[in-house]
Parts: structure tokens; C-alpha cells; sequence
């Protein structure tokens, strides 16, 4: 416990509140609030002022990055839970919980201080409340990659929200749902819990950040699909709704946005947006590495595309949903180049196109035999002499076609002349 919790108690009063604000620093004010929190009065009053007390105690807290201290603070406050309304008690520990979230490298910490307010919240039957942390502690889980334990905690979390009907929750839990599918690479499951948490959206109101959510993972999981153009429609909608609200998820939708018209071969697209009102706003890092990606692309060149994924790491490679889309446009763009450089040859040097590619030879050795086995040219690799032998396209003759739909329409009329017969004959 902290050491100013053991000092005398302060009087719950606006004075107190005033004087904690006044203090010469961050540390005085804390040390002043818990000795507001402190007071034992539980008058309508006391009470009301403790609570605001509460509220900036764990701003400074989380100004001064303690969160150990707003995870304690979450245990003396039990006592103080018990005599205020439950609403009140879920508001104050979710504000906390989300204090804590804001303090940088504390996942860990979240996830434990999730866990003990679940045990809590269990042993007071405070379903309400204990229905959120858990679905505050999937999230923390699906972020941490700890997929199992998050998928059983949602798994029964759903069935009970479900007989309760709790729509919002619902659908909270159910995106949470598709995100995890989708994290295990599950994409059938993915769409039915998205399809869940909108038929549960479509009964309520859903605030635009919830609104958001929704139409950026029905994006990604059109993206999934390679529906480019259907994906850009919904990472647009979630990127108005985000920006209207200065949500960070909003850089997220744009760099999508940017992805989409690039997999659609509309990669010239992408400095208009960027250009535009709404773009501008959101210049940056990750803006830059899509209009870098954007402009090999257009040139079509390898070195340029290479170059866009070493300088932009962290923006393109570290974003899952990004990188998965990019090695197949990086592919794409690799078989369009083989092609153009081996189309005017009928046998050359593996080391002659590495050289004009300016790639490993043995990337681009794996890459052709690749793509002979995919038929996409005909022929073959000699690996003895290092050469690749194009073999011509061996042309059909127009005849032969002509010659076997001529005999099947006479196989045609010889059957119905024998079922005549037959007829006939009968």
C-alpha cells in the first residue's frame, strides 16, 4: 500500500479537491487524493466528491506512468465499491482498466489486472460488470496472440450474453469473435461472427467508433477474398467515421484504402487521395510507405518495390494484413517481369536475367521453375548448364477442332435417326 495512504484521512469537500489541484506537483496532488479517497463518510456529498476524486487520481497516475499504483488502487477501492450503485462501480473500474491501456508496455499487467477483477466480480455476483472485463480480457489476449485462452473465455462468454441479449455487448464479442478467426486463419468462421455482430448492430444503435470497427474487419475479410473494389467501399466508410471522431484507427482505414487501389491495378489513384482534404490530414510514415509501394508498382519495378519494404518495415512488413497482400502483388510483379525478359529468347543464361532483374540467382531460379509448374510459360530449366529453354507454343491447327465438332453432330444425328427407327420398328 502506498505510504500516503497511511496518513490521516482528508475531508471528502470541494476544498480538498481544490487544494490537491493547487499542489506544487503530480506527486503532492496524488498524495493529497488518496487521503481524500480515504474518508471514511459515506454521505451523498462525501461520496459524489470521492468519486471525482477517484477520476483524477488516476489521471495523475497515468501522467506519471504508475500503473502498478492504478492496479492497487483498483484493490482499496473495494470497500468504496460497496456503497455506491453497481453502474457507478463498472465506470470507475472500466475507467481504470482503460488508464492502465494507456501506459505504454503494460500488457501483462492488464491482462492479470483483468483476471483479478473477473475473480471479484465473480465472488460479488456482478454479472454486468464481470461480462465486460472478460470481454475487455479476450481483446487483451487476441493482442498478446494468446489465441486458445482467448477463444474458450469467448466461447461461453457468447452463450451467456446470448440469454441475456445484451445486444451491444453482443456485438462487441462477436467482432472479437471474427478478429480471432481470422487471426487463426479461419475465414468461413470469421464471416459468420461478422455476420453475427451486424444482425445484433442492426437491432440497436451502434456509436460510429463500434460502426467503424465493423466496416474495417468486413474490409479486411473482403480483402481476404481479393473483392478489392467491395473492400475499398467499406475501409471508407470506417475511415470517415474514425476521422470524424480522430480516432488513430483512422490511418489504419486510409492505409487499406491505399492497398485496395494498388491491388486493383489503380496504384496512380493513390496520390490523388493522398492529396485530398481528408488525406492530408493523415500524412506520415505509413502514408508514405503506401505511396512508395504505389509508385513501383506503377513503375513496375522490383528494386523500387524492395526498397519500399526496407525502408518501411515497421509500416508494411509488421502489419499482418498489409504484408499478406503485398508478397502476392511482389510475386505478381515478379512472373509479369520474368515474362517480359524471357519472351524474346528461346534459351538463356539464369544468371543473365538475375543480372538484368537484379535479383539472387537462386530467387530467381526457385521463382521460374515455380512458374513452370504453374503453366504460366512452357518450358524447362537445365540446371547443369544454368540456362533456361523456352519451348515454342506449340500452335493448333485450326482444322482439328472443326474436324471433331463435325463428328460429334454427326454421332448427334445418327442417335436420333436410331431412336426414330427404334419408334418405327415398335
Amino acid at each position: 500500500m502506498s505510504s500516503s495512504m497511511e496518513s490521516s484521512y482528508l475531508p471528502a469537500t470541494t476544498e480538498s479537491l481544490a487544494q490537491a489541484q493547487e499542489a506544487k506537483d503530480a506527486s503532492e496532488s496524488i498524495s493529497i487524493l488518496y487521503r481524500v479517497i480515504q474518508d471514511p463518510s459515506s454521505s451523498a456529498d462525501a461520496l459524489r466528491t470521492k468519486e471525482v476524486a477517484i477520476t483524477n487520481l488516476t489521471n495523475y497516475l497515468t501522467k506519471e506512468n504508475r500503473a502498478e499504483e492504478l492496479r492497487n488502487l483498483l484493490t482499496q477501492l473495494r470497500p468504496f465499491f460497496a456503497v455506491i450503485p453497481k453502474a457507478k462501480t463498472a465506470k470507475i473500474v472500466r475507467g481504470i482498466i482503460d488508464a492502465v491501456a494507456k501506459i505504454p508496455g503494460t500488457s501483462d499487467l492488464q491482462i492479470s489486472l483483468c483476471k483479478e477483477m473477473v475473480e471479484w466480480t465473480r465472488a460479488e455476483k456482478r454479472t454486468f460488470l464481470r461480462q465486460r472485463v472478460e470481454a475487455r480480457l479476450a481483446a487483451l489476449l487476441l493482442e498478446n496472440q494468446e489465441y486458445t485462452e482467448a477463444l474458450t473465455l469467448l466461447t461461453s462468454l457468447i452463450k451467456e450474453v446470448r440469454r441475456l441479449d445484451d445486444k451491444l455487448l453482443l456485438v462487441d464479442i462477436d467482432l472479437l469473435e471474427s478478429k480471432l478467426h481470422f487471426s487463426l486463419r479461419n475465414l468461413p468462421k470469421a464471416k459468420a461472427s461478422l455476420t453475427a455482430a451486424r444482425t445484433a448492430a442492426n437491432a440497436i444503435y451502434v456509436p460510429p467508433a463500434q460502426q467503424g470497427t465493423i466496416d474495417l474487419q468486413s474490409g479486411i475479410l473482403h480483402a481476404e477474398e481479393k473483392d478489392y473494389k467491395t473492400a475499398y467501399s467499406y475501409f471508407f466508410e470506417a475511415f470517415e467515421a474514425f476521422s470524424a471522431l480522430e480516432d488513430p484507427k483512422a490511418i489504419f482505414s486510409l492505409k487499406y484504402m491505399l492497398l485496395c487501389k494498388i491491388m486493383v491495378n489503380q496504384a496512380d489513384d493513390v496520390a490523388g487521395i493522398i492529396s485530398s482534404k481528408a488525406g492530408l490530414k493523415y500524412l506520415g510514415p505509413d502514408v508514405d510507405a503506401m505511396k512508395a509501394v504505389a509508385d513501383a508498382y506503377s513503375k513496375r519495378s522490383l528494386k523500387y518495390f524492395e526498397t519500399a519494404l526496407r525502408d518501411y518495415k515497421s509500416q508494411l512488413e509488421e502489419d499482418p494484413i498489409v504484408h499478406r497482400h503485398l508478397s502476392s502483388l511482389y510475386d505478381t510483379l515478379l512472373e509479369q517481369n520474368l515474362c517480359r525478359l524471357i519472351e524474346p529468347y528461346s534459351r538463356v543464361e539464369i544468371a543473365h536475367i538475375a543480372e538484368m532483374i537484379e535479383l539472387p540467382i537462386d530467387h530467381v531460379e526457385k521463382k521460374l521453375s515455380q512458374m513452370i509448374l504453374d503453366k504460366k510459360f512452357a518450358g524447362t530449366l537445365d540446371q547443369g548448364a544454368g540456362c533456361l529453354i523456352i519451348f515454342e507454343d506449340s500452335k493448333t491447327e485450326d482444322i482439328f477442332p472443326a474436324t471433331l465438332e463435325t463428328i460429334s453432330n454427326v454421332g448427334k444425328v445418327v442417335d436420333s435417326l436410331y431412336v426414330r427407327s427404334a419408334k418405327i420398328m415398335a
